[in-house]
């Protein structure tokens, strides 16, 4: 649940830092450099004993983390600049539909009665709460909805493509080394795009951003990571359902954003369409 939570923390502390001028590029570049050295030593942990990386693991790595951890990152960061941190939670939320219809195209996974009429459940709830708040912020709405649904993707193509590394490396050792990737990427895209004084960021930004590297990236990863050896997957996936309500209440009282009925029911829709989605069918 503490780890759902800080997941859910990030979009929060993501748009207090808007409020002070900064741009997505600059803020996710101290993001990753604050929480870099975290992920170097996950990874040395992780793998102590474990044999060498060979040179497929490493191109593993490299596309893992360019999807999962930067592309998905940034594109998350920017859509947040146009769109409320409800909605972006909810979209997000998706990952397991979009997995499931990643899984129909790629992979002759083949559609079943429930896990359809868990799609249209979900994407009717995100639907809801699109229309509500297109209603009164415009055009940006559809922006940052598109950006952050793209980002959505981009995750879901990582875990559909994780599922043999995770095998081999084991979760722990590849979210390091991916998320380590990840953050030389950020790093790299600052210094191509910004010059060295767009660094120089409000000091609430810094300590913003240190909170964001610790408290929403690199303690929930491992508290997930925990989550799952002690509980299982399933489990773990049905506590984390707490996220996007956890988001909707801090949004209301941290960042003064509107709580209504359209977002309750959206949000009860999406959490429904994803049970329904994760849920087991059958004997295990």
């Amino acid at each position: 649940m503490l780890g759902a939570i800080g997941f859910s923390g990030k979009a929060i502390i993501v748009k207090l830092a808007y409020r002070h001028g900064v741009d997505a590029v600059t803020l996710l570049m101290w993001r990753m450099l604050l929480a870099l050295p975290f992920f170097l030593a996950m990874a040395w942990w992780s793998g102590r004993g474990k044999p060498a990386l060979t040179r497929q693991d490493w191109r593993d790595i490299a596309v893992l983390g360019f999807t999962g951890y930067y592309l998905a990152s940034y594109l998350d960061f920017a859509g947040l600049a146009y769109i409320s941190a409800s909605l972006e939670r909810l979209i997000l939320y998706l990952n397991p539909t979009l997995v499931l219809l990643l899984s129909v195209v790629f992979f002759q996974h083949r559609l079943r009665g429930r896990q359809v009429l868990a799609l249209a459940i979900s994407y009717l709830g995100v639907v809801a709460v699109f229309a509500h708040e297109l209603s009164f912020k415009g055009a940006n709405t559809a922006i940052g909805a598109a950006l952050v649904f793209a980002s959505a993707v981009s995750y879901a193509i990582y875990l559909a493509l994780s599922g043999k590394v995770v095998q081999r490396l084991g979760s722990l050792r590849l979210a390091g080394l991916a998320s380590s990737v990840a953050c030389a990427l950020c790093i790299a895209q600052f210094l191509l795009l910004k010059p060295l004084s767009a660094a120089a960021v409000p000091e609430p930004v810094l300590w913003l951003s240190l909170l964001n590297s610790t408290a929403c990236t690199v303690a929930p990863v491992l508290m997930v990571m925990l989550a799952i050896a002690r509980i299982g997957a399933p489990l773990s996936a049905q506590v984390g359902m707490v996220g996007p309500m956890s988001t909707i209440l801090m949004g209301y009282f941290i960042l003064g954003e509107p709580m209504n009925a359209w977002i309750a029911i959206g949000t009860l829709l999406v959490l429904a369409g994803v049970f329904l989605v994760s849920a087991r069918s059958g004997p295990r």
